[in-house]
């Protein structure tokens, strides 16, 4: 039996990208793309670096990047008039880090959207911060070439309504891991331990993890990664960890 040759450069792209529909990507966005542009907003640089040096996302990541802050960046100056600079510069700088924007591309499904080359795929980049980050400013980029900066703000400032509703001036991003082993060392309890599970296929994990302390649990949170959901854990236990304080405070 022959076997069949493997595709390499745009026969490769053409396949990869067709094999996937990307109608409920663009639903979720709100927005159409020609396939030109969603394309090559989707190609990562291990896709392309291992079909022959293809055009990839890197420069619409740029691009994007420029455009998302501009759009979150008046969109605080309008909403928080009374806040100084330095407050709204902490806003907009924790909703378009890397988590607000995984955050983001992990609410419309994009990990699954994205055309990788095998060793990132083997090593579950579909739902790594970075590449689901970088993809979701390439996809901003593309909106802005092809329909201009207002629907590219508008498409922006859609799927970001929440968080700046909500946004805050504090860390930028807070180690809940890290904050939970400072609460316990405080307390002199034994350092916290986590125990996960996950459900789904390996290209749709949904992972349930609990923090376990001295043989309790303090906390559990849920996620699309071990990681989001063990951090997830450990913000319920630090929650819980000041309440027991208060608590004992106001019974001493």
């Amino acid at each position: 039996m022959t076997k069949k040759k493997r595709l390499t450069g745009e026969a490769a792209l053409e396949e990869a990208f067709t094999a996937i529909d990307h109608k409920p990507l663009l639903e979720k966005l709100g927005t159409t793309l020609t396939d030109e542009h969603l394309c090559l907003a989707l190609t990562h640089r291990s896709f392309a670096n291992e079909n022959g040096g293809l055009p990839n996302n890197e420069r619409l990541e740029f691009l994007g990047d420029s455009v998302l802050g501009c759009s979150v960046a008046y969109k605080l100056f309008e909403t928080y008039p009374s806040s100084p600079e330095s407050v709204i510069s902490k806003m907009r700088a924790r909703i378009v880090s890397r988590y607000g924007l995984a955050d983001i591309a992990r609410e419309i499904g994009l990990g699954e959207h994205i055309l990788l080359g095998h060793g990132e795929i083997l090593t579950d980049g579909r739902n790594k911060d970075s590449i689901l980050a970088d993809t979701t400013e390439a996809l901003f980029g593309a909106i802005f070439l092809e329909h201009g900066f207002e629907t590219a703000r508008h498409t922006i400032l859609t799927l970001f309504n929440e968080k700046i509703v909500h946004a805050s001036s504090d860390s930028l991003h807070t180690d809940w891991k890290t904050l939970l082993q400072e609460r316990a060392a405080e307390r002199k309890l034994p350092m916290p331990e986590y125990q996960s599970s996950f459900t789904g296929p390996d290209h749709d994990r949904f992972f349930t993890a609990t923090a376990v302390i001295d043989g309790q649990v303090v906390g559990t949170g849920q996620g699309h990664n071990k990681k989001s959901a063990e951090q997830l854990a450990a913000k319920q236990a630090v929650s819980i960890l000041r309440e027991q304080n208060i608590a004992r405070t106001a019974g001493s």
